[in-house]
């Protein structure tokens, strides 16, 4: 089962869940019982060294590596990074 990221919509903060593909953006019970309402967010993930250095750089300039579950929030290909 995948892991998703919610964000509380009250205060910002932020928790992971494992949930099914088919549960990721059905209503979640707020796991610390304050009642707040959790909203799935995009998650971004971070690659650190020099060889993930080297190969982000060959697939984009900047060192963005765009996709579809591009952080940017813009369509693939539109974000200029």
């Amino acid at each position: 089962m995948p892991i998703y990221e919610y964000e509380a919509i009250e205060d910002g903060e932020v928790i992971e869940m494992m949930r099914s593909m088919k549960d990721a953006d059905a209503p979640l019970a707020d796991p610390a019982g304050k009642g707040r309402t959790f909203r799935r967010k995009m998650s971004v993930f971070g690659v650190s060294g020099a060889a993930a250095a080297g190969a982000a750089s060959a697939a984009a300039p900047s060192g963005h590596v765009h996709s579809s579950g591009c952080g940017c929030g813009r369509p693939m290909g539109s974000c200029g990074l």
